[in-house]
């Protein structure tokens, strides 16, 4: 049991709703207190005699949120008597809150919509930002429902955050008692820049031995885990958004090889924050509470 909470970002819309559900249940199975968070970010109007924006006191907004966040918590310890949940209401913008709170947290979970942004986003800007500087993992959960039977899915393409990722997700697994499939997938070249003697078949059985010997070193250390492995010759946020259907949770890192430097957040992980079936797990970085257990390989 940690003393770190599971932080759960909560507005009241039906995707957080949906969001402390999956927390709960997460909450429940580890002994993890759970607080939700709201971020209560005043208003801004123009100001009718000054260049700049002013704030609007609506002391009454705060009062209902305040209130809503209560009702909240009251439901959920009503509903798992055993179970610590807490609440808080902080000022700012959800997205610098949340991360800020993310360095205190064992896992920070939110649904994929909140109240703002457009109608036809896929993810929220503050699901999207926890996301790329989160100082633990992060959950958005996402698709119609929870398969607490299923597998646990993780894509590794042997970068530093796709091993965090693999760590995290062989934990998951064993606390869940499931199975998990590990997928590596490469993009092939287009035939006009493809070498006239390339096999794909060649090297996708170089990138499964690859994968299964940096598993071996994993396997001893959670030998009660099953674990497939599977290489595709085909794009790595395509494969794991399908494979998503059949997973209770896919685990990536922030990062990959791939993209440029400066992104915080790579694109198979965006992706698959906007088309995943199923919740996604990105790991940025692991608390000390739980980074005890060092890479065996």
């Amino acid at each position: 049991m940690t003393s770190r909470s599971i932080v759960v970002g909560y507005d009241g819309s039906a995707s957080a709703a949906a969001t402390v559900e999956w927390a709960i249940t997460h909450a429940t199975r580890t002994g993890t207190p759970l607080l939700l968070t709201y971020a209560f970010d005043w208003p801004i109007v123009p100001a009718a005699l000054s260049p700049g924006p002013a704030s609007w006191p609506d002391t009454t907004a705060r009062h209902d949120a305040q209130t809503m966040i209560d009702d909240a918590v009251a439901e959920a310890a009503r509903s798992h008597p055993g179970l610590i949940v807490t609440g808080t209401l902080l000022d700012g913008p959800p997205a610098v809150v949340l991360q800020e709170e993310s360095r205190h947290a064992s896992l920070v979970v939110l649904g994929s919509r909140g109240h703002g942004g457009f109608a036809d986003l896929l993810v929220g800007s503050t699901s999207f930002a926890v996301s790329a500087h989160a100082h633990c993992p992060v959950v958005v959960v996402r698709g119609d429902e929870q398969r607490p039977g299923a597998h646990l899915l993780a894509g590794v393409d042997g970068s530093p955050g796709s091993l965090l990722a693999l760590q995290y997700a062989l934990e998951q697994a064993a606390d869940r008692g499931v199975p998990l499939h590990v997928i590596r997938a490469w993009t092939p070249p287009t035939p006009r820049w493809s070498p006239p003697n390339l096999d794909q078949r060649d090297i996708t059985a170089a990138e499964k031995a690859a994968l299964d010997e940096l598993l071996a070193g994993w396997q001893e250390k959670y030998p009660d885990v099953e674990v497939t492995t599977e290489v595709v010759a085909d794009n790595p946020s395509r494969v794991l958004a399908k494979a998503s259907r059949y997973a209770q949770l896919v685990v990536v890192g922030s990062r990959g090889r791939g993209g440029f430097r400066g992104l915080l957040l790579g694109s198979v992980s965006q992706q698959l924050l906007h088309h995943s079936h199923c919740p996604v797990a990105v790991i940025r970085e692991i608390p000390p509470a739980t980074a005890e257990r060092a890479d065996p390989v």
